[in-house]
């Protein structure tokens, strides 16, 4: 993919993540006004960590914010062509999917917490965390995604 045709992808991406999140929640990820560059600057800048993945039978990671790659020690190319069951340790995967699969029939969760794993091995505990369904605008669902403040080292 060249830069324009992932700024493409990325913009309509991240409107979807946002039309979602309002949606599920009734709350706004960014500025309602935000326009292109800007709508991407303030998600991709953003303080809280911003993280989805596809809707393959294992999903792949295809979104990081700032925050999210510098949390999992990865760059975007690492993320994605990470399987999101990855970003826990094997002993938390099955409470993973278990989450997942709450969002799934419910299409949000709100005030999720669990422990994670970066790259490089580090262990963090996520806190209220919002995830939530993805779906296009045709309706279709298309992965899910996660959105987190706080987060500690453990």
């Amino acid at each position: 993919m060249n830069d324009t045709t992932t700024s493409a992808w990325q913009l309509t991406h991240l409107r979807i993540l946002a039309r979602c999140f309002k949606s599920a929640t009734g709350r706004e990820l960014v500025s309602p006004e935000a326009e292109g560059t800007d709508f991407l600057r303030q998600l991709n800048d953003a303080s809280f960590v911003l993280v989805s993945h596809g809707k393959e039978a294992d999903p792949i990671l295809n979104y990081g914010n700032a925050a999210a790659l510098k949390l999992w020690d990865m760059t975007i190319d690492e993320l994605r062509s990470t399987p999101s069951r990855l970003t826990a340790e094997t002993p938390n995967q099955e409470e993973r999917a278990a989450l997942l699969a709450q969002v799934a029939a419910h299409g949000v969760i709100d005030n999720y917490s669990g422990i994670r794993i970066s790259k490089r091995g580090r262990r963090f505990r996520i806190e209220r965390a919002t995830v939530w369904n993805l779906t296009n605008d045709q309706g279709e669902y298309c992965g899910q995604a996660a959105m987190f403040t706080d987060w500690k080292d453990i």
